[in-house]
């Protein structure tokens, strides 16, 4: 008789997870952002899994299924295909235990990732051009070498690790009404869902999913939404979410919402520029949610989990310079000029005059649409706010110049 997945992850299981991983995890801090709170308009409180040594949550549930192997599955190791923070979760904690560890990636995963799980103490395997090419080479390699296969998230094991979070984060802050929580496979947020049904029943519930890859939305939704591009939030970019995490959220979450990409680059930007810490973007998606739904969120006591922290630093740089972009104190400003002397010299002296820096300034003679005698210069530049921005374009279109502005999406 098959046992029904409600009763493989229950808050027994959870606590029992909880119990065993204790010590072997850093028990992260829930603090309240008093600034946060105020721009969103709700109470917002924040849990530092990018705080975890490999700076995400996916430890726990790693550690968990590592402790629940026998000494035979011990001694042959296990096996994971995965190209991110699993990855090095279950390398860290195998190499820790003495549990040989193999990691297949796909050949275009990205060097830097290949040597932080290498680093962990995971031997890397690279196989096809995809997740699913190396997700299935990991199968046959389990079979071939007698290895335990440990999935990332379609595990009840696995979600009952990742469910600590929410004992630790209720514990510290216990007057919560409301968790918003990634989704990417499901296991995060399955492991969150049944201890909040189980302690605090009044609870509500809400998954996130980026809007480039509404999987498990489709799925509990009954939709079929296109899936794929380039998100910010890689860690959950999931095209399938698992069979049993879908049945757990189904019953157990209240609503997933979607978010777009602005939102999380602001998300990311906001917990940088605010908490002064790195969240990736997957990490930042319950913020974004909030960000772009504040009449939904208004006043509830929310709680939020910074789920990971592993972001590339030429990647984090350019999402801080497109939220400055956004908030006006960045531009780039498209000007019109008559190719004479003094054209350039003019306009500068109005930027002069409004107290705006200009960062870089890029002539165009030959390939503009303008007759001959045109020129399009464009202007980057750097100002005090919107405010200060707004008055330096209304000073160059009084002064005859056509002015436009190079917007982001």
């Amino acid at each position: 008789m098959t046992t029904e997945p409600t009763q493989q992850l229950t808050l027994d299981h959870v606590r029992k997870a909880a119990a065993a991983i204790e010590g072997a995890v850093v028990r992260t801090p829930t603090m309240h952002s008093i600034t946060l709170s105020e721009i969103t308009g709700a109470e917002i409180w924040l849990k530092f899994e990018n705080q975890q040594f490999t700076a995400a949550y996916k430890e726990r549930g790693a550690l968990n299924a590592l402790l629940q192997l026998t000494e035979e599955q011990r001694a042959r190791g296990v096996i994971a295909a995965s190209a991110g923070n699993h990855s090095q979760g279950l390398s860290y904690h195998g190499r820790r235990l003495g549990v040989p560890v193999t990691i297949v990636m796909p050949k275009p995963t990205p060097i830097v990732k290949v040597m932080q799980t290498e680093s962990v103490g995971g031997n890397v395997v690279l196989h096809g051009e995809t997740y699913d090419d190396a997700y299935a080479h990991a199968l046959t390699l389990e079979q071939e070498l007698g290895l335990t296969f440990v999935h990332p998230f379609d595990d009840p094991v696995v979600a009952a690790g990742q469910g600590t979070v929410a004992l630790e984060m209720f514990e510290d802050a216990p007057d919560l009404d409301c968790i918003v929580t990634p989704i990417g496979g499901g296991g995060l947020l399955s492991g969150m869902s049944t201890v909040a049904r189980a302690l605090k029943p009044d609870m509500e519930v809400v998954g996130v999913q980026a809007a480039l890859y509404p999987s498990m939305y489709s799925r509990v939704k009954g939709r079929e939404l296109p899936c794929g591009g380039d998100s910010l939030a890689e860690g959950i970019s999931v095209k399938a979410p698992g069979e049993f995490t879908s049945q757990i959220i189904a019953e157990r979450v209240d609503d997933i919402v979607l978010v777009e990409e602005r939102w999380l680059e602001q998300a990311v930007s906001l917990l940088l520029q605010i908490e002064k810490t790195v969240v990736e973007g997957a990490g930042a998606a319950g913020l974004a949610a909030v960000l772009a739904n504040p009449e939904r969120f208004a006043g509830k006591k929310i709680g939020l989990v910074l789920c990971g922290g592993n972001i590339d630093t030429r990647l984090l740089a350019n999402v801080l310079l497109r939220d400055l972009a956004r908030s006006g104190r960045l531009a780039r400003l498209r000007i019109t000029l008559k190719d004479r002397p003094g054209a350039l010299y003019k306009v500068m002296g109005i930027f002069d005059a409004h107290h705006v820096n200009i960062i870089e300034i890029y002539h165009q003679r030959v390939f503009t649409h303008l007759p001959a005698k045109g020129l399009i210069t464009d202007i980057e530049c750097e100002a005090r706010d919107r405010d200060q921005l707004d008055s330096l374009i209304s000073a160059l279109t009084a002064g005859g110049y056509s002015v436009s502005q190079v917007e982001l999406n």
